[in-house]
């Protein structure tokens, strides 16, 4: 099983900085925020992690490229803690697809359709971080409690902010787990379903892959994952697992990255 994370986007939240540097490289207490992304898609049991990357975006790839002679040089001038953390990202299984334009999460995904081939597959949004580790493989429970079935992280938001996200419309089949009927893309919260918004973290079945190939352009005139998981809906069940807010930490703006960066900081 693939885990994917898009990182092609220009990160125009962080503008300045992330002019030169990208955003998946802004600094999360002691690793570049990515780093968490793939550690957590190994942590999985996915045997590989799939950066769907733009080539502007190379230094996302120099930070995983083994450097052994750097790691030489720090080892001669006794850095040893250094040469190690250096040594380890540069042995952590990564690859890349490209992503040339802008048209969306669902063309993003659809990009590493070659890599998933006619397996289930994690998509995990940059964004998100869970240094934990313990999201995906719950998410793996409930989905092989289900027959293989697609499963999606929710987490429950204020009311105000329910316009602000994609939200589920179902039922609830166990605890902290809901049968999907529908995903409606920031409702108004008077016509909001539920105050469960969708997380960042999917597991998704090889169907939904297909259907992203006839996903026409939606909202902003970019191919959109949500349709591709409506259009799934027609075909197989989809469950939701709802996560604790404390379980996952938002890096996409910049007073949530700072936020982050104070909480993962005092927990150290």
């Amino acid at each position: 099983m693939k885990a994917l994370i898009p990182a092609a986007g220009l990160g125009t939240r962080f503008l300045p900085a992330t002019k030169a540097l990208p955003k998946e490289m802004l600094l999360v207490v002691d690793r570049p925020a990515i780093q968490y992304v793939v550690e957590e898609g190994l942590a999985s049991g996915a045997d590989e992690v799939v950066i769907i990357n733009s080539h502007e975006k190379k230094a996302i790839e120099d930070h995983f490229t083994p450097d052994p002679a750097f790691v030489a040089l720090l080892r001669e001038r006794g850095k040893d803690t250094y040469a190690d953390a250096v040594e380890y990202v540069g042995n952590l299984n990564v690859s890349y697809v490209y992503q040339d334009e802008a048209l969306g999460l669902g063309h993003a995904v659809r990009c590493a359709a070659e890599k998933t081939g006619d397996e289930p597959f994690y998509v995990l949004l940059g964004d998100v971080l869970v240094p934990d580790n313990e999201m995906l493989p719950a998410m793996q429970a409930v989905s092989d409690a289900h027959g293989g079935a697609s499963v999606i992280a929710v987490m429950p938001v204020p009311d105000e902010e329910v316009s602000r996200f994609g939200v589920i419309a179902g039922s609830e089949v166990g605890p902290g787990v809901w049968k999907v009927d529908s995903l409606v893309e920031k409702p108004a919260v008077e016509d909001a379903p539920t105050n469960l918004a969708v997380f960042g973290r999917y597991l998704l079945s090889p169907r939904v892959m297909e259907l992203l190939a006839d996903v026409e352009p939606g909202v902003g005139g970019e191919i959109q994952l949500t349709d591709a998981l409506d259009a799934v809906l027609e075909e197989e069940e989809m469950y939701a697992l709802v996560v604790d807010p404390e379980d996952g930490y938002d890096t996409g703006t910049m007073e949530s990255w700072l936020a982050t960066n104070n909480a993962l900081f005092g927990r150290r």
